[in-house]
């Protein structure tokens, strides 16, 4: 549980920076993801980071409980196949773009989703 905790407090307000920065300036980080695309060197270094602190997750915390701490344990499994699919399918990262370009409204839900989970993670850490 003691690691449950200190990823709660590392990875809520984590969520909450993140999601709550891309909705703010929801315009100017399509521009810099678009930019990202462009650069396969940064989708390399995009899908490295991912796959290694997916890995960290599952390393240390691969908790499988019917309680919050599972929330942690997916997004370890996310940041993991986020990393692989970057890395083994690098030319994927564009058409992934390309949807959420055309539908922004999939990305505004994606990070609402992620700014409660930061939420809930940070007073699940924190309490």
């Amino acid at each position: 549980m003691e690691n449950s905790i200190v990823l709660a407090k590392l990875l809520g307000p984590y969520c909450i920076i993140v999601a709550s920065g891309v909705l703010l300036n929801l315009k100017t980080y399509q521009n810099v993801i678009a930019d990202f695309t462009k650069n396969s060197a940064l989708a390399y270094l995009g899908g490295a980071f991912a796959l290694i602190f997916g890995l960290l997750i599952i390393q240390f915390h691969n908790v499988w409980v019917l309680d919050w701490p599972l929330i942690i344990t997916l997004m370890g499994w996310l940041g993991l196949i986020k990393g692989v699919r970057l890395i083994v399918f690098p030319n994927s990262l564009p058409q992934t773009v390309a949807f959420y370009q055309r539908n922004p409204n999939f990305l505004v839900v994606r990070l609402i989703v992620m700014l409660f989970l930061g939420i809930f993670l940070s007073v699940s850490g924190y309490k």
